[in-house]
């Protein structure tokens, strides 16, 4: 897997993503911090609605913002974005006043919405060859679930030493960072083949998604994956400090243990997906999540506890960890961008949802009847997938009748009465309808 790194191009990306979320942890915790200084025993609800501003963020910003910006060189607007995070986490200290929070929270937001996506569709670019695509996409989330257990460590270790209000100074230094390596290297710029009015550029990775039974697919996985994973992100707490009055520290080993499942699944997904497709891996995830979930409701032990979370963590790696390869072969390089923003924000549209349904749940109808609902729909959402993706759809035969015989996409393609026939994976591009 680590071989990978050894590209110069991806090594600086990988670093430069390692580094800003390290940062983006920090800045997580002094803003908890900040919440309960300015909130008055109510940092509870700045935190929800902190929350649900970074999610309105994603979920909007993203499609448009692409839109906007996929004609812009990709170092330049990785690099702006970055120091614009930077500028944000600068002005984070100097806020006196909960609003002041919320509107850099969103501007702050919104640059990740722009920033993420099209760094997620620069790697494939990178690394066109889907073997060290795949080892790329492991290592990108054993950084995020290793951010979940080092952020709150780092933050741990460094306010023995000063105030919260520095810990913004580490997420400025991630994000300048991350800005230096991305300038460092030279980042390939694929062009629209032809222009395209804003609404046609804000809306290409949504059309996409309607089109494309495998991204259709992918879509009823995000539910599924995030009906799952809300048990634990939003009743971890619950579970731990309010039903078996443990302390705050098991409520960091019980999170640290869905972390260590979603790495160690990471780290197996390379070898795993050369024996078996996509699509069967990332169902197979679901019904890891359904298990566990199901496992959840009797469980009423601390360890019990740690166990399932730790499962839950392999299932959400199966499931998320491959979406990368699926949006990879569904468009062209030049609609990538567009298509990586309307996963980015379709998705985070699904956690929209799940986020304060798995709250709401857990205070009215209680923890056992919050893991059946949840299990119930990401079932819902593994079937639908299995329904929307059908198996045989990978190998789509078809003709092209429009392209000369030396155009590259057809290289290979068998001769035929009306132009050349050949499969590949469905997708939609200016080829292709």
């Amino acid at each position: 897997m680590l071989s990978v790194l050894k590209n110069r191009t991806y090594r600086h990306l990988f670093l430069a993503q390692v580094i800003a979320l390290l940062g983006t942890g920090l800045a997580t915790v002094a803003l908890g911090l900040q919440a309960f200084e300015f909130a008055d025993g109510n940092a509870g609800a700045v935190l929800g609605t902190a929350l649900a501003i970074k999610m309105i963020a994603y979920v909007v910003v993203a499609p448009v913002a692409t839109a906007f910006t996929e004609q812009l060189p990709r170092r330049a607007m990785l690099v702006t974005l970055d120091l614009i995070r930077a500028g944000v986490a600068v002005c984070l200290p100097f806020i006196t006043g909960v609003w002041q929070a919320y509107l850099l929270i969103f501007v702050l937001q919104a640059a990740s919405a722009a920033f993420t996506p099209t760094f997620q569709a620069t790697i494939p670019d990178v690394l066109p060859d889907e073997d060290d695509y795949t080892n790329a996409l492991s290592l990108s989330r054993l950084a995020y679930d290793l951010e979940k257990v080092g952020s709150p460590l780092l933050a741990a270790a460094l306010l023995m030493l000063m105030n919260y209000h520095n810990l913004y100074l580490g997420t400025v230094v991630g994000f300048l960072a991350s800005a230096s390596l991305v300038v460092s290297v030279l980042l390939p710029d694929p062009k629209p083949a032809e222009p395209r009015s804003i609404y046609e550029r804000t809306t290409r990775g949504i059309r996409l998604y309607l089109t494309v039974p495998r991204l259709k697919g992918l879509f009823a996985l995000n539910l599924a994956v995030a009906a799952g994973g809300s048990m634990v992100f939003v009743n971890t707490v619950v579970l731990v400090q309010s039903v078996l009055a443990l302390g705050e520290r098991y409520t960091a080993i019980a999170l640290a243990a869905f972390g260590l499942g979603s790495m160690l699944a990471a780290l197996l997904l390379p070898r795993l997906l050369k024996k078996a497709d996509d699509r069967r891996t990332m169902l197979a995830g679901t019904v890891v999540l359904v298990a566990a979930l199901v496992v959840g409701m009797l469980t009423t032990s601390y360890a019990g506890i740690v166990v399932v979370w730790a499962v839950i963590g392999i299932g959400y790696s199966l499931v998320l960890t491959p979406s990368g390869r699926i949006l990879r072969r569904s468009a062209s390089p030049e609609d990538r961008p567009a298509l990586f923003a309307a996963q980015f924000a379709l998705s985070h549209g699904c956690w929209l949802i799940t986020y304060p349904l798995a709250g709401w749940l857990g205070a009215t109808a209680g923890l056992t009847a919050t893991y059946a609902a949840l299990a119930v729909l990401t079932g819902f959402g593994a079937v639908l997938a299995a329904w929307l993706w059908p198996a045989a759809e990978e190998d789509e035969r078809h003709l092209h009748s429009d392209l000369h015989a030396d155009h590259p996409h057809i290289a290979g393609a068998k001769i035929v009465v009306g132009g050349h026939e050949h499969a590949h994976p469905t997708r939609k591009d200016r080829y292709h309808g």
